[in-house]
Parts: C-alpha cells; structure tokens; sequence
C-alpha cells in the first residue's frame, strides 16, 4: 500500500467513523493546540497521493496509532534533499529515463511553503551569505554560456557535480530566511539549467524531473518568475514528446503564474509558449491571441538582457519561436519572415541556436517550393552545426537526409547528401 492508502485505512478503520475533516481537525490539534492549521482538502490529497505529508508525518502517525517509517523514505524527503538525490543518481548511474505526462503534471502539485523557513537559522558546519549566492549565479552563467554555445551535452557533468557537492553543503548550512529565498531561487536556475541540457542531450525523462524540482525550488522560494519558467520548459517539451493535453495545461498555467510580471520578455517567452501548445492542440484562435499578446510584450522590451532566466529572452529568440508556430498554423510567409527576422535584423551570437534556426528556416523554403534557396541555407546550417553537441542538431540532419531523396537530379541536393553522410 502507498502511504496515502495507510492514511485512508487506518482513518476509516476508527470507530466510530473518522471523516477527513475530523482527521484534519485533530492533527491541527496535536499539532498546534488548536484545529485550523490542516483541512480537508490537505488530507484528500495525502489519501490520493497527489501530496506527501512530510511536515505532519509525526502527527498523523500519534493521531491514527501508525507506523510509517518502513515505507521508502525517498517520499517524506523535502525538495532540496529530493533534487541531490537525484543529482547522485544521475552522476553515479546515468540512466535513461521515459518521459512522461505524469512527471509534467507533478509539477502543478502545491509546494512545501515552509520549506524555506524550516532549513534557515537551523545548526549547520557551514555559514552561508550572499557570496555563495553570487557564486550559485556565476556558475550557473558560466556553464549556460558554454552549453549554448557548445549544446548540452558538452558540460552537464559539471554542472550535477557542482550541484551534488558545492551547492549542497550550502543548501545544509546556516542562513537568515531572506539568505535562504536567495538560495533557493539560485539554486533552482541551476537545476532549471541541468535539465535544459539532459533535454538537449536527449535525456527526456532525465530532463522532467530537473524542471520539476526547479519549479518546487523557485515556488518555495517565492520566485513567481522563475516558477513560471520552469512550467515553460516542461510544456515546451510536452509539447515535443507530443503530449498535447499536458502541454496545454502546463502552458495555460505558466501563462497565468507570470501574467502579473512586469518584466515583458517574460510574459512574451510564457504567451509564446500558450500559443505554441494552442496550436499543437488545434486551437488556432488560442493560438492566435497568443502570438498577438507575445509581440505587443517584446516590442515594449528592451533588446538588453537581464539578470533573471526569463530576461534572456531575447527578440531573436521570439522570432524563431513565433516563426515556427505560424508554420505550424500554415502560414508559411509570416514563418519565412520571422525566421528570417530572427538571423538577419536581431541576430543569434550563439552557434547551437543559429544552426537550429538555419535548419527550421531551409525546413519552411522547402515546402514554399524554394529549392535551391533552401539547399543553400541547409548548407549554412551544416557549418554552422559544427562541433555541437545537441539532440536539435542531430535532428535537424536527419529531417534534412529524409528529405534530399525527394529531390532528384539536384547536385546541390547531392553534395549536400554527401556532406551530412561524411558527419556520421
């Protein structure tokens, strides 16, 4: 049985009858001497596992006369101890994980909001301030940096390392409460980080769980931004490993997490992902009302990056991604014109991100019938794929090599052929 299905038993057992409000009512009292801290709904979710009761485990086991220290510890762990031991899993056995709706929709689950106050101020054999917040945040820069250069796969050893060892003894150290958010929130853009590249390197599954504990992270630090970029990423690849009704949901969510932001290349990166899980969906009004709100918040923002994830969005970026979703509404022109907008008037500084837009862009002249045009620009990806490490780039040669057959008698189609022949 499930701890969840324990509770259930054990409560149902009592006689007389023991409702979940009555439950509620007297771990509220064993607790805290009075009932109102814990409610039906909490004990609900416990019962059908959508939460784990780490906080009130002691309380439920005196109230419904319980043991529940056999059952597997891995549940009960707080989200800090949860991603570290993922960290080592992913260190000392590197497994492939599948993908699912499931691991996305997890993400949607209530944080622990004590979590933060539970670890500050606790004894602990290192005192940690704002420096090693800094530090969190430099590496974080550095790594990013380089796996968007270079692709994913190049550094993410690094990165779980630093994470499993570096940022751990801080995460167990000393700090004040506001140390602590800080803390918390850096270390989320580094574990959102991780999961990018196990995502880049083909990991899906892998990838999930990084950006579920980087939402947990971000959502018990109070970092509504951050929060929400997390959804993002796991409805961008919802969307990806086509589970469209999960993409949706997650998209709608972090659409609405970030909506109150004042930054505007937040709501456009959150808008522009609604619209692209909308038009996955077949929901092209959606869709459209999306793309619409997206360009009206990048054009009010400033071509600067900022300090947070979601200011790194940048106008090259919208461009790509707004290309592809017309595409993918059927509307060629407007997507040949975006991507185009994306490489020549905003530019891409970073190899890995221009090469896939090449690749996406010679995709679309392709099918307007522009055959040599898009010879020429799949030749321009090739170059510039060179030396990268990445999942969309090894995907974009094979949707490449699938398609030269279907163009006879081109030597540019041969050569070309021959050239991504020579890369495998």
């Amino acid at each position: 049985m499930t701890i969840g299905e324990r509770i259930r038993a054990a409560r149902t057992a009592r006689r007389p009858g023991c409702s979940q409000e009555k439950l509620a009512n007297e771990l509220s009292l064993a607790r805290w001497g009075k009932p109102g801290f814990c409610d039906r709904q909490q004990v609900y979710r416990w019962e059908t596992g959508r939460r784990v009761p780490r906080e009130w485990l002691p309380f439920i086991e005196q109230v419904l006369n319980l043991d529940l220290s056999e059952d597997n510890e891995d549940q009960f762990a707080d989200t800090v101890t949860s991603v570290m031991l993922l960290g080592g899993s992913d260190v000392d056995r590197r497994q492939f994980l599948t993908a699912s709706a499931a691991v996305g929709l997890a993400a949607l689950d209530l944080p622990d909001a004590e979590a933060v106050t539970r670890r500050a101020n606790r004894p602990g054999p290192v005192a940690v301030g704002m420096g090693e917040v800094s530090a969190v945040r430099t590496m974080t820069t550095t790594l990013g940096n380089a796996a968007s250069e270079l692709g994913g796969g190049h550094a993410r050893h690094l990165a779980v390392r630093y994470l499993t060892l570096d940022v751990k003894q801080w995460l167990d150290g000393r700090y004040t409460e506001k140390v602590g958010r800080e803390l918390f929130a850096a270390t989320s853009e580094l574990v959102h980080l991780i999961g990018w590249m196990a995502r880049d390197e083909g990991n899906q599954g892998l990838s999930q769980k990084y950006y579920l504990h980087s939402f947990r992270l971000a959502a018990e630090a109070g970092e509504n931004e951050l929060a929400a970029t997390a959804l993002r990423g796991l409805a961008d690849q919802a969307v990806d490993l086509g589970h469209t009704p999960t993409a949706v949901r997650l998209a709608e969510a972090c659409e609405q997490r970030g909506r109150r932001l004042a930054n505007p290349k937040a709501q456009a990166y959150y808008r522009n992902t609604f619209a692209r899980a909308a038009a996955a969906d077949g929901d092209r009004t959606t869709a459209v009302k999306m793309l619409t709100s997206a360009q009206a918040a990048i054009e009010r923002a400033t071509t600067r990056p900022g300090q947070s994830w979601a200011s790194h969005y940048s106008h090259g970026r919208w461009a790509h991604e707004s290309g592809m979703i017309h595409a993918g509404l059927g509307d060629l022109a407007a997507a040949e014109e975006h991507l185009r907008l994306a490489l020549d008037i905003h530019g891409l500084d970073r190899k890995r991100t221009r090469a896939i837009v090449l690749a996406d862009l010679g995709h679309v002249q392709l099918k307007c019938g522009n055959i040599e045009t898009a010879l020429a620009t799949w030749n321009d990806f090739l170059d510039c794929a060179d030396g990268v490490q990445s999942v969309r780039i090894n995907d974009g040669l094979a949707n490449i090599a699938a398609r030269l057959p279907g163009i006879p008698d081109s030597p540019s189609a041969a050569e070309l052929g021959e050239r991504i022949a020579a890369r495998a």
